[in-house]
């Protein structure tokens, strides 16, 4: 029978991974505290979570969920993270800190609703982040149309030239007239 601390800490569980959108599952063995609070520091600055679980527990909270793949990577020592923002972030984060701390081990991973292994979070963690998919889309939306409003002013930029040229020659041929006549 379940004791009620059991079911409290599943439907914590349950609502912190309600409409999640990255969920990374770890074995956190061999890291030292400070290394997982310095984990959570870096990952709270992406808006990110991580929780040590235990294996029982997170799988009745992931059971009937789009989560339920992520039960059979629940063994052994496991922390979760959670976030409700850009997964690439996330990927970015644990990346950077696997690569200081290789005690840290990716199971697996879920994000924007497909479960990925391992390598699916580093290709994950190679792509830019949302901000630099939005400057390199904007840069390239620009050229276009800076050349579109080049190619309709130039018309307009030709007329003034020829009337300042027209305004030249004539203000030159008024002088010639007037030097002329003297």
């Amino acid at each position: 029978m379940p004791t009620e601390a059991k079911v409290k800490a599943v439907d914590e569980l349950k609502q912190r991974l309600d409409g999640v959108k990255t969920v990374v599952l770890t074995e956190y063995r061999g890291l030292t505290v400070r290394q997982l609070s310095d984990l959570r520091k870096q990952l709270r600055a992406v808006s990110a979570h991580y929780k040590v679980v235990k294996n029982r527990l997170a799988k009745i909270a992931v059971d009937a969920t789009d989560l339920s793949a992520l039960a059979r990577h629940l063994n052994g020592p496991t922390g979760m993270i959670v976030s409700n923002s850009d997964p690439v972030a996330v990927a970015k984060a644990l990346q950077a800190f696997t690569k200081a701390n290789q005690a840290l081990t990716i199971k697996a991973g879920y994000a924007d609703g497909q479960v990925l292994e391992p390598a699916g979070l580093k290709a994950l963690a190679d792509l830019p982040s949302r901000d630099a998919l939005r400057s390199q889309l904007l840069a390239a939306l620009q050229g276009p149309l800076a050349q579109l409003v080049g190619l309709l002013a130039a018309p307009q930029r030709e007329i003034a030239y020829v009337l300042q040229q027209r305004g030249a020659q004539a203000a030159a041929e008024a002088a010639a007239d007037s030097n002329g006549h003297a």
